[in-house]
């Protein structure tokens, strides 16, 4: 008998269907059937990213463990244990971005060598690109400091250029941008005004550079001249004055057609500096060293040094080139005293360690740009080479003198026209100048 409820059977009875399972009646047992109560419709994940392949580890660890859940063509038990075998420690799988691990974010990553060349590379790069960037800026900046107010282009009658560049650089007494403190200090005195208080003439040449200095008690012929505000042109009438007397008469535009037509030299470029600018600097590079042959005082000018070697801040500076009383010499013996200090300035100044260092460039520049006037060709590359060509004078590579004296007339100092042809001669053919003062 079968105690099976009906349709329960292996459908040999009556042909029932055989979609139900069998018993347990043979011996043999029973294949799989389909049972559609409990069958489930496939369940669509959604599309993730390939995950990292994960390096084997330890003991091998079946495909089926490493999952997230137990999953079985699709269907999901919901069953997880977290526990994975064949784990170090029995947790979660090493892999990229574990802690431990290596990957990103492990904190026992092996630390990759510091390639310090290419540190050094990338900071030395790094380096020079602020230091030109700051040069540059520095270099705009104080070239739109400049004060271009001397036209040259209203000289009239000029020499014949040649292969010289050939400066007149003038040391004027103007007390402007001075409180009453500094021309107390300074011991300038309150004049209004400014005359010139030391000229020279530096020619730069390929043959050597020459430092000329010309006495501001030079005996000298006034010429024709077209004047400077006016545009009136003024004709000449033979009057012999001083030197300084032309600058005093229409400025800069006439002191350079003087000097030209007294030497027959051309002047391709004028710089002027007061006294307030020119002390300034001296202080911006903390000093200049000088050594002093034989000690002297002066209360006008306020100079009072001993012999020997001494630096000399911007007010001593200022004392020293522009003493005259304490000499027998007087005029003549402070242009050589200008012309020594000028020289050592050049090359305290004239170095890499300030024109490639801003932070010594831009004081310096900064504290002798507001008295400083050049003419409208002038910028501040000319300047350079103006500063270069006097250290090389004071290096030995050139010649420093007065204009030559052949006596004077009437306590003006007569020039030995002999000589200053001579002189000027050497110059304008860039040779070496032999003359002597």
């Amino acid at each position: 008998m079968n105690d099976w409820p009906r349709g329960w059977n292996d459908g040999r009875d009556g042909g029932q269907d055989e979609r139900y399972g069998r018993g347990s009646a043979h011996a043999q047992p029973e294949g799989a059937q389909r049972m559609p109560h409990v069958q489930r419709q496939p369940q669509r994940r959604p599309q993730q990213p390939p995950r990292p392949a994960v390096p084997p580890q330890g003991h091998g660890v079946p495909p089926q463990q490493g999952r997230a859940h137990d999953t079985f063509a699709g269907y999901d038990s919901g069953y997880n244990t977290g526990q994975v075998y064949g784990s170090p420690s029995g947790g979660a799988p090493a892999g990229p971005g574990r802690p431990g691990t290596g990957g990103p974010g492990g904190g026992q990553r092996p630390g990759r060598p510091v390639d310090w060349r290419r540190r050094i590379k990338i900071g030395s790069i790094a380096l020079v690109s602020v230091l030109v960037v700051t040069t540059i800026g520095t270099y705009f900046w104080a070239d739109g400091k400049v004060r271009r107010e001397v036209d040259l282009g209203k000289v009239i009658d000029r020499p014949k250029d040649d292969d010289c560049t050939t400066y007149l650089i003038v040391g004027s007494d103007s007390r402007e941008g001075m409180s009453a403190d500094d021309k107390k200090r300074l011991h300038t005195g309150s004049a209004d005004g400014k005359r010139t208080d030391s000229m020279m003439i530096l020619a730069a040449c390929s043959g050597g550079n020459s430092m000329i200095s010309l006495p501001r008690d030079s005996d000298v012929e006034i010429p024709s001249f077209v004047g400077s505000q006016s545009g009136k042109k003024f004709p000449a009438q033979g009057r012999r004055v001083k030197l300084n007397a032309a600058y005093a008469e229409d400025g800069p535009e006439l002191l350079v057609r003087t000097v030209e037509h007294n030497t027959g030299l051309r002047i391709d470029h004028y710089a002027e500096i007061g006294f307030a600018g020119f002390a300034n600097i001296v202080d911006a590079l903390g000093g200049v060293e000088m050594d002093i042959e034989k000690g002297f005082k002066d209360e006008k000018s306020g100079a009072d040094f001993q012999a020997g070697k001494q630096t000399l801040n911007g007010e001593q500076a200022l004392a020293f080139v522009r003493t005259r009383y304490a000499f027998a010499e007087s005029d003549l013996a402070r242009t050589k005293n200008q012309q020594k200090f000028l020289s050592a300035l050049a090359s305290q100044a004239a170095t890499p360690g300030t024109i490639v260092n801003p932070f010594r460039l831009y004081p310096t520049l900064g504290a002798g740009l507001d008295t400083l006037i050049v003419d409208k060709d002038m910028g501040l590359f000319d300047l350079g080479e103006m500063f270069f060509a006097m250290k090389g004078v004071s290096g030995g590579q050139g010649t420093s003198m007065n204009m030559p004296i052949s006596g004077s007339r009437g306590g003006n100092l007569v020039w030995d026209k002999a000589k200053v042809q001579q002189l000027v001669k050497q110059i304008q053919n860039d040779e070496k100048v032999s003359i002597a003062s």
